[in-house]
């Protein structure tokens, strides 16, 4: 399994929808550089494991 997937994976895995998704990054929920990055194509990558940790309260 990848570390970073892109957002359509995240939403089949976690179950969340797109605009869900994106509003965890504009309210500052899922952090840039933690939760997700940009990639040099402009791609937004989701970190799957500090996503689990999220979920687990853990982070």
């Amino acid at each position: 399994m990848f570390d970073w997937v892109l957002i359509n994976k995240v939403i089949e895995l976690v179950g969340y929808s797109d605009d869900a998704i994106r509003a965890k990054i504009k309210k500052g929920v899922w952090l840039s550089g933690v939760h997700f990055r940009k990639a040099p194509d402009g791609r937004i990558f989701f970190h799957l494991p500090a996503i689990k940790q999220w979920i687990e309260g853990k982070a």
